[in-house]
């Protein structure tokens, strides 16, 4: 069976994809370039599942497994590293395999704005990258993380389920830690951090209440805490942060959330007319103005005052981000309006630049004709 799993992964790296689907009576599905293919010929039986999963876990792994019906872990083969969840479903047993890629590209390499950069050189605070799974989330931190090893000297400690990017120790000290190997818990690793000489504080996902509560406490006695949500842009992953908590706690975290949170990096790939991959990136950054609509629950207004910050604070909107890649000719209006929050004032807006191109072209016409006209 390993075999088998050899070639199925060997066919998804042939093909550039990102993800592979094994699932008990399904077929084998690959993700490439964000759309799911189905390879037609080959049907999974449980029995087949079974042994893959026997061939991917451990058996420590595979005795969680049984107990608690689903799984993160990560498996190598051939040198190449792969995010693992295996699940229970109504016809068997299923698995989701994700590539983590060899190296860790550069800020620039990914094509994010210069603003995600300067984040590196922040030395407390929250920091938070958020988008869908598949939108990149892992790879921005990776890539933010590797440009802090190179240019500072820091303790970094890392706590994931699992961990993904492998980091080379450069500038700074890097602790990694692993969630169900290393350590039992996030919140677990999180509180042992904070009494490692800890200056930067990696968490591979803010998914519960006490390891929030943890983080805003780490970040505001002096540590950068970087993180990641499930939420589409800074608006809802403000909300949701609020929502974790009690009522009556709400208050108290909006409060606190107004002074630790430094950024929000908020990412959806796009297709750019090359057939390549590219982030339409929101970046919300700590602002008087914006630390004011946290504390005063006005998140309704976070939108407006991150757009007027484009040209002072480096901050943008997804629609922002998307009309500056259509105006540089990276993506077409179709995907740009197919992405965007409002469609209809970026449609507004991409009218009014055509009208100007018109309009130019009209008159560098009209030039030309006098022109012609004068030589005679």
């Amino acid at each position: 069976m390993k075999n088998r799993l050899r070639m199925y992964l060997n066919k998804l790296l042939e093909l550039n994809g990102s993800d592979l689907h094994l699932k008990a009576e399904s077929f084998v599905h690959m993700r490439i370039k964000g759309e799911l293919h189905a390879l037609k010929e080959e049907m999974l039986s449980n029995d087949d599942m079974v042994q893959i999963v026997q061939e991917i876990l451990t058996t420590n792994e595979n005795g969680r497994l049984k107990e608690e019906r689903e799984l993160d872990s990560s498996y190598t083969l051939d040198n190449r590293r792969y995010r693992v969840n295996v699940f229970h479903h109504m016809h068997g047993l299923g698995v989701a395999m994700r590539v983590i890629p060899e190296d860790i590209l550069s800020l620039e390499a990914l094509h994010l704005p210069k603003t995600v950069e300067k984040l590196s050189e922040l030395e407390h605070g929250l920091i938070l990258v958020t988008g869908t799974t598949g939108s990149g989330k892992s790879t921005t931190l990776a890539a933010l993380l590797d440009r802090i090893n190179k240019t500072k000297r820091k303790h970094i400690v890392s706590i994931e389920d699992p961990v993904e990017y492998l980091h080379k120790e450069q500038s700074c000290l890097i602790s990694q830690r692993s969630v169900g190997s290393n350590t039992q818990t996030f919140s677990n690793a999180l509180k042992a951090s904070l009494r490692e000489d800890v200056d930067i504080i990696f968490i591979g996902e803010l998914r519960d209440l006490e390891t929030m509560e943890i983080a805003l406490h780490a970040a505001n006695t002096g540590h950068l805490v970087v993180s990641t949500l499930h939420t589409m842009d800074a608006k809802e992953t403000i909300g949701r942060i609020i929502g974790m908590f009690p009522q009556e706690e709400q208050s108290r975290v909006r409060t606190a959330l107004s002074f630790v949170l430094e950024a929000v990096v908020s990412q959806r790939l796009v297709v750019t007319k090359n057939d390549e991959r590219i982030p339409a990136v929101e970046i919300l950054l700590k602002t008087t103005r914006i630390s004011e609509l946290i504390a005063e629950d006005r998140d309704n207004e976070i939108l407006e005052s991150i757009e007027k910050g484009q040209d002072i604070y480096g901050t943008q909107s997804y629609d922002q981000s998307l009309f500056s890649l259509y105006n540089r000719g990276i993506i077409g209006k179709s995907t740009a309006l197919r992405h965007a929050t409002n469609p209809s004032d970026l449609s507004l807006k991409m009218q009014g630049i055509q009208k100007n191109l018109e309009h130019n072209n009209k008159n560098a016409s009209k030039k030309n004709v006098k022109g012609v006209f004068d030589l005679k």
